[in-house]
């Protein structure tokens, strides 16, 4: 579902801004300029803003279920905690949101400061990247591990393209980011 609205989101900027000359740099100019008729032509409305606003944060709800799904069963099958199951959903939240909430509250009015820290926290996100994608096509492809579930040779190699195309990518944002590239 994330994937889905995530790749409905990108579409639609470009679609939608491709070749203007508007400069759309953070969210709030990308929700304003959805009702802005000189910039997005007859089916600019406030409606197209709320739906732009409501997609993003189906797609954020989906992230964080999935985040607090695997938080849980990390704390029933790794750690063997033995809590109440609304007790590890809400610890797995809590962990999740509650830093959000105190920068939040510490940059209260400063739109610019909140949307550099999301964008460093997707940094911070290409940086960790690597270490899951790497072992897990390496796991998934050992017959040692998986026997006869182990990845094919075609899956195994194209597993390894995108993963080599997605680490070189991270690694041009994140430096795009910190300012060695422009």
């Amino acid at each position: 579902m994330a994937f889905i609205v995530n790749s409905l989101l990108l579409i639609l900027g470009a679609a939608l801004f491709f070749g203007t000359s508007s400069s759309v740099g953070r969210f709030v100019d990308l929700f304003n300029a959805l009702s802005n008729s000189q910039i997005v032509g007859a089916i600019a409305s406030p409606m197209l803003s709320m739906l732009f606003a409501v997609a993003l944060l189906a797609s954020g709800q989906s992230s964080t279920i999935t985040g607090t799904l695997a938080g849980q069963i990390i704390m029933e099958g790794f750690i063997h905690l033995k809590m109440p199951l609304w007790a590890q959903r809400l610890l797995t939240r809590l962990m999740s949101v509650t830093p959000v909430l105190i920068f939040a509250i510490y940059y209260h009015g400063n739109e610019a400061k909140i949307e550099n820290l999301l964008t460093f926290s997707q940094v911070f996100l290409s940086i960790a990247l690597p270490f899951a994608v790497i072992p897990l096509v390496l796991y998934t492809s050992d017959k040692k591990i998986m026997g006869e579930f182990a990845n094919r040779a075609w899956v195994k190699w194209t597993a390894w393209f995108i993963s080599g195309v997605l680490i070189i990518l991270n690694l041009y944002l994140i430096a795009q980011t910190l300012g060695f590239v422009k």
